[in-house]
């Protein structure tokens, strides 16, 4: 999956003792930045293992499971400017290179080949091992660092907001270093995107909140149409699950405290409508009113807090594969809330009884003992 992160905010206005949080792009660890330093997690067994207790930070960016991380401080001392990108290496505790703004930075994305450094009015692109600028993209006031990148090479796409008061999406290019296309959403600005890791699939929320639609990133057609709610809430987090083609699920976390799950690869136990209804609308909008595509876990989190999600894996047990029919399936989604814990859960579906959600590990991020903790 994508790799995911929230948007940096300074540490002295947020009310949470993390900063920042982000999923590699593999989801096999993550990291944190409190207001102490910056921690790295195996997602896998929860084991802290690597830690730096140097002053706020509020973008920390960890490539794949390797030793380079970028991190930007919270400003709190002259060494830590939010206008100061460091890039960092966690095995031998020094960093490699430091690039310097005008403003402050909002958001850092890498894969292999590309550094994206996103600012408020202009976003640069950078070769990752030169370090060498090779674009900058002017784009609207984008005062939240809003962006999806994609760490796929052979499809590797930006996307960023088109509008300050519309939901559109620019999606560019950054091998080519060239825009592909802009992609109108909704009619709120936009609040939450995320890319599919292959980078095929756009997903989107707007300020509003109820609607959730996907989209495919090759010819800019619309493929799914999701609704979350009725009543607005602020979407925290968008994250597709793992796949080569057409992710299976994507789910999303809101200030509501509940967990949402919408499947698009598989169809288990799901019916087509037979009402006039179903018969006159489109799939992709009858798959937002079908309930059957939208599985709810009410109060996962706690209501208000932000939180970061992705899904990291999808087991699926297919009967025939002639037709690739599904009869169960499994997913696992990992949750990093900013008041300090992680969480997973693991729904099940299947064609015989309701889909079931189990807590399956939860601790307290800033109470891990690090007697253990060594270097990446």
């Amino acid at each position: 999956m994508a790799n995911q992160s929230s948007s940096s905010s300074s540490s002295s206005s947020s009310p949470y003792p993390i900063l920042c949080a982000s999923f590699n792009q593999d989801a096999s660890c993550f990291v944190i930045g409190t207001r102490d330093g910056f921690k790295v997690f195996d997602t896998n067994t929860g084991r802290l293992c690597y830690e730096r207790a140097i002053g706020a930070f509020i973008i920390v960016e960890m490539l794949f499971s390797s030793s380079l991380l970028a991190i930007v401080g919270a400003g709190e001392q002259p060494s830590l400017s939010p206008r100061r990108l460091c890039l960092f290496n966690t095995k031998t505790g020094t960093a490699l290179r430091e690039l310097n703004f005008l403003t402050s930075i909002l958001a850092v994305r890498m894969n292999r080949k590309r550094l994206v450094v996103v600012l408020q009015d202009k976003t640069y692109v950078y070769d990752l091992n030169t370090v060498k600028i090779l674009d900058s993209i002017d784009t609207v006031p984008n005062l939240k660092g809003l962006c999806a990148f994609s760490p796929s090479l052979d499809s590797c796409f930006l996307a960023l907001p088109a509008s300050t008061v519309k939901g559109s999406v620019l999606l560019y290019n950054v091998m080519e270093l060239q825009s592909h296309c802009e992609i109108d959403a909704h009619r709120a600005p936009l609040a939450a995107i995320v890319l599919s890791s292959n980078g095929m699939y756009i997903a989107t929320a707007s300020e509003q909140g109820t609607i959730i639609r996907v989209h495919l990133v090759s010819d800019a057609t619309k493929s799914y149409s999701f609704r979350r709610g009725t009543y607005p809430s602020t979407i925290f987090s968008l994250s597709f699950g793992p796949s080569t083609q057409l992710p299976d699920i994507l789910v999303a976390t809101s200030s509501s405290g509940s967990l949402h799950v919408f499947s698009m690869g598989f169809a288990i136990n799901q019916r087509k409508s037979s009402s006039i209804l179903g018969s006159i609308i489109p799939d992709s909008v009858t798959d937002a009113l079908d309930p059957t595509h939208h599985q709810v876990l009410q109060y996962a989190v706690t209501a208000g807090v932000k939180s970061n999600s992705v899904i990291r894996k999808v087991d699926k047990v297919i009967a025939d594969t002639s037709t690739s029919e599904i009869v169960s399936c499994k997913a696992t989604v990992s949750i990093i809330t900013y008041n300090g814990y992680f969480l997973e859960y693991s729904l099940s579906i299947n064609q015989q009884t309701d889909p079931v959600w189990t807590l399956e590990h939860e601790f307290n991020l800033l109470t891990v003992i690090s007697d253990n903790a060594i270097s990446l």
